[in-house]
């Protein structure tokens, strides 16, 4: 059996995706239990962060622990690969001292090319293109507040960034509705709206796509590595606040994501984000932990096998 890595929601099923959510939630209860569960007693991973993190590297880390392995942390700084080593060198010696690697950088293109050449599975953290553990902690959430998210009608209200582009691959595996609302400009990888059109629409108008939404979701309007441009794009994103008059349009029962940080009076209100009638972010941060745990024992299950 080919080697299993996660470097888009695209490299599991439905049905794995679904499986791995289940074993989040029980994951979960069982760390509220304080029940011990060590699957992966004397096993490695290790972290390679080319950019900063706070919910990443702790939920990782913490997660590999509970699991009874351990998580080696790895900066640029500190390694061969800030000094030049080529990826493809880097990845065949690592993968040949840890269980597991987890890759949080910048160019999607970096991270293929380390899966290419790695003997272990390779999981990703966070790149420009894609942030799919995100979506596991993002479905597991809706799942625990409202069920299947099945034919739910989505909106993604913000930049066609990383975390919009996980979101439409979630849209066609977990075949609910996406609305992208974004400016001019800004708009989502065209190539992958093309391949996930019948579940995903583009608008430009927020408040259309907020219309009869079961749940709406946000990310900052310039991300890490884009601080130069944060002016213009404060004025290009200007009217696409998530607060509570946008919420208003959505269905009564609708909540409200962000995958954290959150720049309150930008993207989200301060008084929506706190507001627990709608907002879910904290429980949606914690889950990080229990979906990347579930992540993990299921790429340990498949190199197993």
């Amino acid at each position: 059996m080919a080697l299993r890595h996660f470097l888009t929601l695209r490299d599991i099923s439905s049905a794995e995706l679904k499986a791995i959510v289940d074993s989040a939630i029980a994951l979960k209860k069982s760390l509220r239990e304080s029940e011990i569960i060590e699957p992966l007693k004397n096993k490695v991973l290790g972290m390679i962060f080319e950019k900063s993190s706070t919910r990443t590297r702790v939920s990782f880390e913490a997660g590999m622990t509970q699991l009874g392995g351990a998580a080696l942390f790895l900066s640029p700084k500190d390694t061969q690969l800030g000094r030049g080593e080529p990826i493809e060198d880097s990845a065949r010696v690592l993968s040949r001292m840890v269980d597991m690697i987890m890759i949080r950088t910048f160019e999607h293109e970096k991270i293929e090319r380390f899966a290419q050449f790695s003997s272990v599975p390779v999981i990703n953290a966070l790149t420009d293109s894609f942030h799919p553990c995100q979506l596991l902690a993002d479905i597991q959430t809706y799942v625990e507040y409202r069920g299947s998210p099945k034919g739910k009608r989505v909106a993604w209200i913000g930049d066609g960034n990383n975390m919009c582009h996980s979101y439409m691959n979630a849209a066609s595996l977990c075949d609910f509705e996406l609305v992208v609302a974004c400016p001019d400009g800004y708009s989502p990888d065209m190539e992958l709206l093309k391949r996930n059109k019948q579940n995903v629409t583009l608008v430009r108008d927020p408040k259309d796509a907020a219309r009869d939404a079961d749940w709406l979701v946000t990310d900052v309007w310039a991300s890490m590595g884009q601080e130069d441009e944060q002016k213009a794009r404060e004025a290009s994103f200007a009217g696409y606040q998530v607060n509570h008059d946008l919420m208003s349009l959505a269905k009564p029962e609708a909540i409200f994501m962000h995958c954290l940080p959150a720049h309150r009076g930008e993207e989200v209100s301060a008084e929506l984000i706190e507001d627990t009638k709608y907002s879910v972010v904290w429980d949606e941060a914690e889950n990080r932990l229990h979906a990347q745990k579930a992540l993990m024992l299921f790429l340990a299950r498949e190199a197993a096998n």
